[in-house]
């Protein structure tokens, strides 16, 4: 009780939006209500802010978004447009075969390889420097006033808004308060070593299948090349040395791989074991509380829209609130209605492409998918990929 009585009250403006969390989801949501002349506070949990991780794919419906917050263009000069790819299986041999002319002419764009921590500055760069707040850690939320309680340095404070947007991430911690019933993310079933490394030879956008594994390639801006590898294994485990288990498990797969595993620098990898919401949220908004990105839709990797679901949620979030705080309950509403179906069935197919993917492991299931892909034309497989990349922004 004493936190609470000795806590600071913090004053606002109107229309005035808290964002907590500062991720690409967070600072996304952040710039969209920018746009539309909001006041944004964003509060960071971290003492820098940072986005974690190595490299990222924006697909088209990604760079649409991103076009709609006025940084596309400075993304598209900070990354690499998507080379001639698809899919191999570990001695090489092609399955399925998707030229990036294909997919831009389908889709109007092209596919684009991108550091997370490039494009995590872009945003950031997009808001006044005083948005953000970093060392605030958010303890309490009310959907009604709404306000946000939170420590930093030591000291309480409230802040109070006309909305506040959640964006922090999978273990949320608004999720878990507005929505106390809901299970906690479940563990997909497979867990994912990752880098980014200095890599100028020509490498397509592509993905390799092997029994219960995954090795996939993304070349990136300014000579650099995102790989990450992924198994079916039980979750936790930790190695010494998590390179040599990436070799120990890829190594024998066909070129690049091998040379790409070799150029890599051991402290350059990152192991994470992949959680999502299994079970989907029964509404992205409670009161005056909005939640976007994993917050609202953690998925897992395998359709590479994790990052390109949280810019629509953004960007839906800034059109709807275009108004201001006059009729936020039913801009919610409406952001609700657009963003929950879309997000959790592309969810749900991300998870469906795990378990036909990278986490086949039965050699006769694996054949018998293996020989489909072959026989699949290619424009087939092009108008799956588009099914989730196909979006546009809200007008106006």
């Amino acid at each position: 009780m004493n936190f609470y009585r000795r806590r600071k009250v913090v004053g606002m403006g109107e229309p005035h939006a808290i964002v907590v969390g500062a991720g690409i989801g967070g600072l996304a949501a952040a710039v969209a209500l920018h746009r539309r002349h909001w006041r944004v506070t964003v509060l960071e949990r971290a003492a820098e802010p940072r986005e974690l991780g190595a490299g990222l794919t924006l697909m088209a419906n990604a760079l649409r978004g991103l076009d709609a917050l006025g940084v596309g263009d400075a993304v598209r000069r900070h990354g690499t447009p998507d080379s001639p790819g698809g899919l191999r299986t570990s001695d090489g041999r092609w399955l399925s075969r998707i030229e990036g002319a294909e997919l831009e002419r389908a889709l109007g764009t092209a596919a684009l390889g991108i550091h997370r921590t490039a494009l995590h500055r872009l945003l950031r760069a997009a808001l006044p420097a005083s948005a953000l707040v970093t060392g605030a850690e958010v303890v309490d939320v009310d959907p009604d006033l709404p306000a946000v309680t939170y420590r930093r340095d030591g000291a309480p404070a409230t802040l109070r808004a006309d909305l506040v947007v959640g964006a922090d991430g999978l273990r949320s911690v608004l999720r878990r308060q507005l929505w106390p019933d809901l299970p906690a993310p479940a563990y997909s079933g497979s867990t994912a070593w990752r880098a980014a490394i200095r890599w100028t030879a020509p490498v397509s956008m592509a993905v390799t299948w092997g029994p219960g594994r995954e090795f996939g390639t993304v070349p990136l801006g300014d000579g650099g090349l995102y790989w990450y590898a992924a198994e079916t294994t039980p979750p936790g485990g930790r190695e010494p040395d998590e390179l040599a288990a990436v070799r120990a498990r890829f190594g024998g797969w066909h070129e690049p791989i091998p040379a790409l595993l070799a150029a890599t620098p051991p402290e350059a990898v990152l192991r994470t074991d992949l959680f999502h919401l299994a079970t989907p949220l029964p509404s992205y908004v409670r009161g005056r509380v909005a939640l976007v990105g994993d917050a609202a839709h953690a998925m897992t990797p395998h359709l590479g829209q994790g990052a390109g679901q949280a810019i629509e949620d953004a960007v839906v979030l800034g059109a709807a609130c275009a108004g201001g705080p006059a009729d936020l309950a039913g801009a919610l509403a409406g952001y609700d209605r657009q963003r929950r179906p879309r997000s959790q069935a592309v969810a749900r197919a991300s998870a469906r492409t795990a378990r036909f993917g990278q986490q086949l492991r039965h050699p006769a299931a694996v054949a018998l998918r293996d020989g489909l892909l072959r026989l699949t034309p290619s424009r087939a497989a092009l108008r799956g990929m588009a099914r989730y990349a196909d979006w546009q922004p809200p007008r106006g």
